[in-house]
């Protein structure tokens, strides 16, 4: 409750003096995928690394091989750069305008909007260069972007959004969330592509995919509706409609995610079952081949039941 009664009582301020760059900071973020798609991983690294297995992969599953391994490294530096100022701003031990490091020019507001422009780029690099995607991924992509950069637009006028800096808090929440959560999926589907013989372990690391995500959505609810309740005097009456109806709609698509992800592990299971059934035919016609003529009468005999 202490922290709480600190985001309430915590006197309004821009969030970083980088806000009005964002457009910029952007822009670079979207230039640096690219430069690493294009001349680093797809000409260099992934061919050497994996081989035929990205090779031989159709151009649909080529694009998406590469983009879950930039979304999964992306999230990773996310996670790297911002977990120390999002725990001090979060506990309310510091304020946006803290050093983020003692004696350095960067803020924890400044190392924030870098990171929450880094996760924007990043599913807009996938909105534009994966080749398939479902409807859910589409919506919970370009939700999470306009409502990634409104959070930070509204900060640039105080007097006229009173709560801005409890709107750009509740956001970080969001992404943390759902770093962790969707973390684990881009290694599984890189698993699935690199192994996709291999079923027993693909069962368990779909199975724990669906886990992760379910217990992370479920999680990120919890919290996220906790904050929102906890700071209803400060929300204007916007953002106490819109906010719920965008966590469903985010929910529902992180949910989707459990679910194809149990369908994947479902199927795994099926062709662990063919395999097997498979397997005891084999061996109930090499027994069959190496009976005698009279051993093999016999069990005709009683298979008939003659």
């Amino acid at each position: 409750m202490t922290e709480i009664n600190n985001l309430k009582d915590r006197p309004l301020v821009p969030i970083s003096v980088l806000a009005p760059f964002s457009g910029l900071i952007l822009s670079i973020v979207l230039v640096i995928l690219f430069l690493v798609r294009f001349y680093f991983l797809e000409r260099f690294f992934i061919p050497w690394l994996y081989g035929h297995t990205y090779t031989d992969q159709s151009e649909t599953n080529r694009r998406g091989f590469i983009n879950h391994h930039i979304a999964g490294a992306t999230k990773l530096l996310i996670l790297i750069v911002a977990v120390y100022p999002f725990i001090r701003v979060i506990s309310g031990s510091a304020d946006l305008h803290a050093l983020y490091v003692p004696g350095g020019p960067a803020t924890m507001g400044d190392a924030l909007v870098v990171v929450a422009q880094m996760l924007i780029g990043m599913y807009i690099f996938e909105l534009l260069y994966r080749v398939k995607l479902s409807p859910v991924a589409v919506l919970h992509h370009i939700g999470t972007i306009l409502i990634g950069q409104s959070a930070i637009a509204i900060s640039l006028s105080l007097a006229r959004e009173p709560d801005a800096d409890i709107e750009f808090i509740l956001c970080l929440v969001w992404g943390a969330f759902d770093l962790i959560s969707e973390f684990f999926p881009h290694v599984a589907i890189i698993l699935y592509r690199v192994y996709p013989d291999r079923h027993h372990f693909l069962s368990r690391v779909f199975l724990l995919s669906c886990i992760t995500t379910a217990i992370g959505t479920l999680c990120e609810t919890i919290v996220t509706m906790w904050l929102f309740g906890s700071l209803w005097d400060r929300w204007q009456i916007a953002f106490k409609v819109a906010t719920p109806l965008l966590h469903i709609a985010f929910s529902a698509a992180q949910m989707h995610g459990s679910i194809v992800f149990w369908r994947m592990y479902k199927r795994q299971l099926r062709f662990i079952k063919e395999a097997k059934e498979a397997d005891e035919f084999k061996d109930g016609l090499a027994l069959s081949n190496t009976q005698s003529p009279v051993e093999s009468g016999r069990v005709t005999c009683m298979r008939d039941m003659c």
